[in-house]
This record gives structure tokens, sequence and C-alpha cells, in this order.
């Protein structure tokens, strides 16, 4: 299988800005930049904005500002500038929309060739042709109403200027075989192939027209792409042979899922790359676990950075199957790339997230970087801090009212003086405490070490217990060595 033995490859990414960049989307990416990267090539960024109807305000921005948070930049093509969308490379214009003049040339020439032809035909007419196809039971396509006019018929509807697209003149019989770099060998008769509109009454170009003209030009010789795009293929290597060009090799990547094995759609949910940003995925974290949608090393490792994903990847271990988007696999992949912050950066993250009213805590700052650790073993992204803020976190920032019933410990429920005793053991853990020096509080041993006299003489639950609850006001929270690092001498002592 030829893939990453070839050098100098070129791989393209060409999304279209009617809407915001997919995961799906950041998968073919990813995977076209690391196909380029292992040979030594380059990988190029395009926009394909013919699709004016559907082009979304920001589109283009989003898609390159979620390219650039995961890493994934292109070495030409539509760039990111100062927050903008530039162009840089040699066979510009990188925008479809920028390349007008290009298309109509080589469509005129399909036609001059005799492999295109020009379409005349109307809405309500294709509307008609559409209905009588399904009620026949045929394949949806066009029936080549208009390859059979003359040339004088032709002449004069252009004279009139009557409405009309170009479309391929797709051959009636033959078979299209090609070689697909996941797939293996594919093959379509042409008679199935519909005869696409390659130049609309508009002047913007198909998609179809514009792929195969945007990729000679720009020298790609790899095409990365979705497998919906498989059927398509025949016209594309078809108009190569028009053109007298040679064709890109084709790799049609799978689908992805839902975990019920549907097609992973915006109906489904969260889908968009920087929906994941803003829930506090690490970028590492996302493209490791995209990388692993429909490719594996063929190994156990499961952890790689981008350079080492450039050094692995082969189109060879490229599934066919569809890939299922496990989110607990991705909220795992964010947890150990969690683990892996310098305390600098997970401050910075933490804090990210930390809802305003923690933020007004006359100890915040002090608390935050004590309390970042025990946070991160109870989240696996930043959005869970402010979902479960009031559940699990808001009794070190805000003081709650304690309900005293709660401090005894069941050992001594029945006794009827257990919260006077109870009251007496938490005065002894505070005056070991308040005697303590005051740099053992930065050490978690020091503070256990100094209370644990206390629980051989009196009992362990008889005497950790209401301290954890007299700290904390819940039935459930770190130990009270942990609450009592992470609250701080001062915090502690006027709580107890």
């Amino acid at each position: 299988m030829a893939d990453t033995n070839n050098t100098n490859i070129v791989t393209r990414f060409a999304p279209s800005p009617t809407g915001f960049l997919h995961v799906g989307g950041l998968r073919t990416a990813l995977y076209s930049y690391l196909l380029a990267k292992k040979s030594g090539g380059r990988f190029i960024l395009r926009i394909e904005d013919t699709d004016r109807a559907r082009t979304v305000p920001g589109g283009v921005e989003n898609i390159l500002t979620s390219l650039s948070w995961a890493g994934v930049n292109p070495d030409e093509g539509v760039i990111l500038r100062d927050g903008e969308a530039s162009e840089s490379g040699a066979n510009g214009p990188y925008t479809q929309s920028h390349r007008l003049e290009i298309y109509k040339k080589y469509a005129d020439e399909l036609v001059a060739k005799g492999n295109a032809y020009y379409c005349f035909c109307t809405a309500d007419r294709l509307a008609q042709v559409k209905e009588d196809r399904q009620a026949n039971k045929l394949p949806p396509g066009y029936d080549g109403h208009c390859k059979n006019l003359s040339k004088e018929e032709v002449e004069n509807k252009l004279k009139n200027g009557d409405n009309h697209v170009i479309r391929l003149a797709m051959p009636d019989d033959g078979v299209c075989t090609f070689h697909d770099l996941i797939r293996g060998e594919v093959s379509f008769k042409y008679s199935d192939v519909d005869d696409q509109v390659l130049l609309k009454s508009d002047g913007f170009p198909t998609y179809h027209l514009a792929v195969v003209v945007d990729d000679h030009h720009m020298q790609v010789s790899h095409v990365v792409r979705g497998e919906e795009w498989i059927s398509s293929t025949p016209k594309h290597i078809y108009l190569y042979e028009c053109l007298g060009w040679t064709p890109t090799l084709f790799a049609h990547l799978p689908l992805l899922l839902n975990s019920d094995r549907s097609k992973l759609s915006k109906r489904q949910g969260d889908v968009a790359v920087l929906d994941y940003k803003e829930k506090g995925y690490l970028p590492e974290a996302l493209l490791n676990f995209v990388a692993f949608l429909g490719w594996n090393p063929g190994d156990e490792r499961e952890m790689f950075t981008l350079d080492e994903l450039v050094s692995e990847f082969s189109l060879e271990k490229v599934n066919k199957a569809g890939a299922v988007f496990n989110i607990e696999k991705l909220d795992w992949y964010n947890r150990e790339y969690l683990k892996k912050l310098d305390d600098e950066k997970l401050l910075k993250y933490i804090d990210t997230f930390m809802p305003e009213v923690a933020r007004n805590s006359v100890n915040y700052k002090n608390i935050l970087p004590r309390l970042m650790h025990t946070l991160l073993e109870r989240i696996s992204k930043g959005s869970e801090i402010a979902e479960t803020y009031t559940e699990n976190i808001s009794y070190f920032f805000e003081k709650e009212k304690i309900d005293e019933g709660m401090l005894v410990w069941k050992s001594l429920k029945d006794n009827p003086n257990a919260l006077d005793i109870t009251r007496g053991y938490i005065a002894e853990a505070r005056a070991i405490l308040e005697g303590m020096p005051v740099e053992s509080w930065d050490d978690r041993e020091a503070i256990k070490g100094a209370l644990w006299p206390l629980t051989e003489k009196y009992g362990r639950g008889e005497v950790l217990w209401p301290l954890r609850v007299s700290l904390s006001c819940r039935d459930k929270s770190p130990d009270p060595f942990e609450l009592c690092y992470i609250l701080g001498r001062e915090e502690v002592l006027n709580r107890i």
C-alpha cells in the first residue's frame, strides 16, 4: 500500500465554512497533516466556499482558530494571522470564491472536448425528473436530456441568454477502478454515475470540478477524506482523465459513530471542536483521542504527542469500519493530560473554570493552589467544576451552617452526652492544631502526625469524623488532614 513510503507527500484539508469545525473534520485534517509531515511534505489548508447560501459568517475564522488551538497548522494556504484569515503560499488563491475564472476556463475546455455539455433544464423539470425516477424506482440523478441537444439548439439557447449549467458527460459504459489507500480496490460502473453539474448558473463551480482543478494546481498528491465521497471518486478520476492530468491517490476514512452506532451529528450533542475547548478539554487530549478514531499503532500504547503521531502514523493502520466516539474515553485522556500539567498551568486551568462566587471569597487565592490537586482527582474536565460546585466544592470558599447532630460519631449515638463529649474531642484537636508551628501547615503528614495521638486516645472515628464535619459541614469530603492543609491555619481554627 502506497502512503508514507512516498517522499514529499502533499495533502490538503479543504473544509467548507458552512458551520463550525466538526471533530470529524479535525480527524481528517489531523490524518492529512500526519501523512504529509511524516514524508517531509506539505500540508495545505484550502477553503471551499462555493456554496454561498450556506456559508456562515465567521466560519473561516472558526475553522482556523480550531485547528490552531489543536496544533494542526498548515504549511501553506489559508492561515490565521493576528486573529484574521490570511493566505500564504505560491499556489493561491486558496479560497475557491477567488478562483472562479480558473474553473470557468476548464469547464469551457471540457465542453469543447465533448466531455461536458450545457444543460438548460429548469428547476421544475429537474424536480419532475427526480419524482419520475423515484416512482420508477431508479437511482437518483439527471436523465441526460440536454446531452442530446443539437449544436444548433445549444447555440440558439446560449444566444437567447437561457439560464444554464455545465454538466459532466459521463461515459455510458465501462468501469472505473481505483485503489483506495484504506479500502483497497474499488470499482464503479460508469452507467451508475450521474452527469454531475460542474459549473452552476451563477458561475460558481460545484465541489466536483473545483476539487479536481484545485488539487492539480496545488500539486496535491494524496487526498484524505470521509467515506461519503467514495461514490464521487469516479467522477473525479474521469475529470482528471479528460483534462489530461494524473489523479491524486485517495484514502477514504470510516464514519464517526455515536455509541448507538448512528452517524455522529450535531443533533446528537456537541461536535464542534471549540465546544470541547469551552468544556475544558485540553488540545493534546482531544487530538490524541481523535487520532485513535479509526487508527491504532498496533500495540498497547495510548498516549502520543503530535510529534510521536507523525512518527507512528500510517494509513495501513487505519480501519475500514466506523469508529465509535466514546466520550468516556475522551474524559480519560483529558484526566491523564491534566495530571501532566505543572502547578502553574494547572492553577491557571482550574482558575478559568471556577465560578464567580468562589472568586469573591476572601480566601480564594490562598485556598485554590492547595485545593487544585484534590479537585483534580474529582473531575475529568473544567466544566465539571461549575457543574458540581455547590455539591462538591462550595464549602471550601463559603462558610455553611452546620448540623450539630451530624457531628456525633456513630459509636456515641446512644450516649445522652454525645454532643458534649464530641465538643471536648474537637476542642482538644483545636488546641493541638493551634499549637503547631506555622510551617507545619504546609505538610499534610505533619498535620496528621500532630493529630494522630488524639485518635489513638479516643478513637479514629470519634475524633476525625467531627473534625471533618466541623470543617466541611458535609458528610462527604476529603479527610480532615487534607481539609486542614487546604483551608489553612486561620480558617481551620475559625471553623472549629
